[in-house]
């Protein structure tokens, strides 16, 4: 007989599970079988910025001369433990679970497994909205800020875990606009030339224009836009607005220097510690981009299991753990995960906050 709460079984059972769409991580910050590490720490590679470096003229028959190879900086980083958990009593075993008819004769070790299934979804789905938060202040802020709680979730004892991706004071992937976009002008125009520029004069792909929603309504009932739009002797862009996978809005396309840019709402709310609602994509904000801007990295779980006593390491995204309390009939269930969120080049994305 299989045991399910075994931890290779549930992890095992974890990648069967279909994977809640979340956008900004599928689209920006993909995972290869090299991003899962066997290590708690990992290893972040990435370049200062693309180097475009000219070979070297020889003279005839003098053979070649030496050049050095591209550089990259290596940091060790710990990622932040994530580590949702939920208690199963005997009392929700003898309960109805919902999609249960009303008179259902399923006995308590019968919903056994499909409350573990379910329990393992949710918790899965909470890490995932975790990760889709790190993946939008990495694109927005260049960084982020966590806090490691020692008990209550949003309590008072906790340990501030901060990373940025950069070396200066301030985030100098950060562009300030002189005029608010709700002005009904060109100067919004003028300022996506500015940051366009400066992403291709790194040689950094630019290809989304990612807005907050409030960004979005007061830029397509811009004038100067819509002029551009309607002009039929020249091609500045189209609007065509669809649904794109995991949840984001594409409204069509803007053409700013020959680059042609995705224009890209993501309206996604999450609940934060203080369980309040906040928005993934800031709401007045943009950030210029391109997919696959990053990685998302994972760290490998180490944990004592019940069966052995013993401590056994895992390399993979989500690690459960089963602990019992055979005395009070309690079962835990945690799933753990050592995500981390970081760009592939220095200062790849650049945000603004355009409506002030």
């Amino acid at each position: 007989m299989i045991d399910i709460y075994r931890t290779q079984t549930m992890v095992t059972a974890l990648e069967l599970i279909p994977p809640k769409p979340v956008f900004l991580k599928n689209r920006y910050f993909n995972t290869t079988d090299e991003d899962i590490f066997t290590t708690e720490d990992v290893l972040v590679d990435y370049k200062d910025e693309y180097q475009r470096k000219m070979a070297p003229c020889v003279i005839p028959m003098k053979g070649g001369i030496p050049v050095a190879r591209t550089g990259y900086r290596t940091e060790r980083l710990t990622p932040p433990y994530v580590a949702p958990e939920r208690v199963l009593t005997v009392d929700q075993l003898n309960k109805r679970q919902f999609g249960e008819t009303l008179f259902s004769k399923r006995k308590p070790a019968e919903r056994e497994a499909a409350i573990l299934k379910k329990d393992l979804t949710e918790l899965s789905d909470m890490i995932d909205m975790r990760e889709e938060y790190m993946a939008a202040k990495t694109l927005f802020d260049n960084g982020y800020e966590l806090r490691h709680y020692a008990d209550e979730y949003g309590g008072n004892k906790y340990e501030e875990f901060t990373i940025h991706f950069y070396e200066e004071a301030e985030n100098p992937s950060v562009y300030t606009p002189a005029v608010s976009w709700d002005d009904g002008g060109e100067q919004f125009y003028q300022d996506l030339r500015v940051m366009v520029r400066s992403l291709k004069r790194r040689g950094i792909p630019v290809a989304d224009l990612l807005m907050g929603e409030n960004v979005a309504v007061e830029l397509f009932k811009n004038d100067f836009l819509l002029k551009l739009l309607d002009n039929r002797r020249v091609q500045i862009g189209e609007l065509a607005p669809k649904e794109m996978p995991n949840g984001a809005t594409s409204y069509g396309k803007i053409i700013v220097d020959g680059t042609v840019l995705e224009m890209i709402s993501y309206t996604l709310q999450y609940t934060d510690e203080q369980n309040k609602v906040q928005n993934l994509v800031p709401v007045d904000s943009i950030a210029l981009t391109a997919p696959d801007t990053g990685r998302m990295l994972y760290g490998a779980v180490t944990q004592m299991e019940e069966t052995d006593r013993k401590f056994h390491s895992y390399t993979a995204k989500r690690v459960p753990h089963v602990v019992s309390n055979v005395k009070d009939s309690i079962r835990t269930l945690t799933e753990k995960s050592r995500p981390l969120a970081v760009p592939k080049v220095k200062n790849s994305t650049i945000s603004a906050k355009v409506l002030f």
